[in-house]
């Protein structure tokens, strides 16, 4: 299958808890139409021990959104700027 994003693009969420949030893309899964946005999602796994840890863990990792729900931030920002919004200041 097709896809508009690939793997270290930026991209904008528009749809969801998330919205509006901005990241990196870490992975591309184009069978399942989801990909992993860097901070994006984040959701609570628990680990079983191992020897990475020893004790066990709660880790925080980024879950899945669908490619539908996400589009690259030049487009974005070009369709806000066409739109006559104005984009906060960055620092």
């Amino acid at each position: 299958m097709k896809c508009h994003v690939k793997k270290g693009d930026e991209v904008v969420v528009l749809a969801g808890a998330d919205k509006g949030k901005r990241g990196k893309i870490i992975a591309v899964s184009p069978s399942k139409q989801r990909v992993l946005v860097e901070g994006v999602r984040l959701i609570k796994r628990h680990m079983r021990k191992s020897q990475q840890h020893p004790q066990g863990a709660i880790v925080e990792r980024e879950g899945g959104i669908h490619l539908s729900n996400v589009m690259k931030t030049e487009r974005f920002d070009a369709r806000a700027a066409k739109r006559g919004a104005t984009q906060p200041a960055t620092a």
